[in-house]
């Protein structure tokens, strides 16, 4: 197994992400390192949780923390298409259309509130989030690497929210969960929060820097055993009763697709790579497996009425199957 130790740049640079993200968000470590975690794969993110809980600020001090360019889309229900990945506008002087870019164009695109607004808006970023690319009247334009869709959703219970297409859902990489902070962070929230100053950030990573830790990231050590056990959860989700878990078959209307099994590599690299570790462990696996899973998995009506959500279908899963 290689076990060379992790470059003092790439050690530096994740560093000095935490620490100038830390500066303004206080708590809410999960959510950091899974924004980290999009970021350095280049997997979008996927944030739900009720207002007020500083995603739409966590998500902008990062894009802080490094140099490039960050466009914030508000989803609403008047929202169209257009306003997203822009539109062909008439030039009088030379009597010819010419294109006038939307907001897409940008390295970090935070959607706001992305269910907000009704499903053609939402299936235009489809094509962004999947090919790295836009249409506008006819011509495709390539959008700049790194590029990362970073959204944010209220629960679906709330009122006025669309839920996304399952096939704009599958696009995301990670979907967290966001809760409150605890007593002490809260206390701490207010402190830094109550003077009204804003608090400055310096950028201290580039896109080539993104770019290069990504390379590095890819080639990371994967054990055959560590990708068996990558396959073996995936599949539970699909035939659990070969896992030995025949129950949990008539709550799953849909198990996981090959993209899980590629984002879930990918995610265990990248979490492998935020803890200074040139090769992959199981426990890499176990910890980003939720995040990747718990918006492929779809629950039956069945499970509904149990009240067994994917969470804890996956959380069945993780115990049953064997690590290595």
């Amino acid at each position: 197994m290689a076990t060379r130790a992790m470059p003092a740049a790439d050690t530096a640079l994740v560093q000095g992400i935490l620490e100038q993200v830390g500066r303004r968000i206080v708590g809410q470590d999960y959510m950091v390192e899974r924004l980290l975690i999009g970021l350095l794969t280049g997997g979008h993110v996927l944030l739900e949780g009720v207002p007020g809980l500083a995603k739409t600020l966590t998500v902008k001090t990062l894009a802080e923390a490094i140099h490039t360019t960050f466009q914030r889309i508000q989803f609403t229900p008047d929202l169209l298409p257009a306003d997203v990945i822009g539109t062909q506008i008439f030039d009088q002087r030379n009597g010819e259309f010419r294109p006038k870019k939307g907001p897409i164009f940008a390295n970090i695109i935070l959607a706001d509130e992305i269910n907000r607004a009704p499903a053609k808006v939402q299936s235009a970023l489809l094509e962004a989030m999947q090919e790295r690319q836009v249409t506008i009247g006819g011509t495709t334009y390539l959008l700049e690497e790194p590029f990362l869709v970073l959204a944010t959703q209220n629960p679906i219970e709330q009122e006025g929210t669309y839920p996304l297409p399952e096939a704009q859902v599958d696009r995301f990489m990670l979907k967290l969960r966001v809760g409150y902070p605890s007593r002490q962070e809260e206390k701490e929230i207010m402190r830094r929060m109550s003077s009204g100053v804003p608090i400055p950030i310096d950028a201290v990573a580039s896109p080539a820097m993104i770019l290069e830790a990504r390379r590095r990231i890819a080639e990371l050590y994967v054990d055959d055993r560590v990708v068996d056990y990558i396959v073996d959860i995936v599949h539970a989700t699909r035939t659990p009763a070969e896992a030995g878990l025949g129950e949990l078959k008539p709550l799953i209307e849909y198990g996981a697709s090959p993209r899980a099994t590629i984002f879930l590599a990918q995610g265990s690299r990248a979490h492998a790579f935020l803890r200074g570790r040139t090769f992959v462990t199981p426990d890499d696996v176990k910890a980003v497996a939720p995040d990747i899973l718990r918006h492929r998995v779809l629950t039956t009506y069945e499970a509904e009425a149990e009240e067994v959500s994917s969470d804890e279908i996956i959380r069945r899963i993780l115990a049953a199957i064997e690590s290595p």
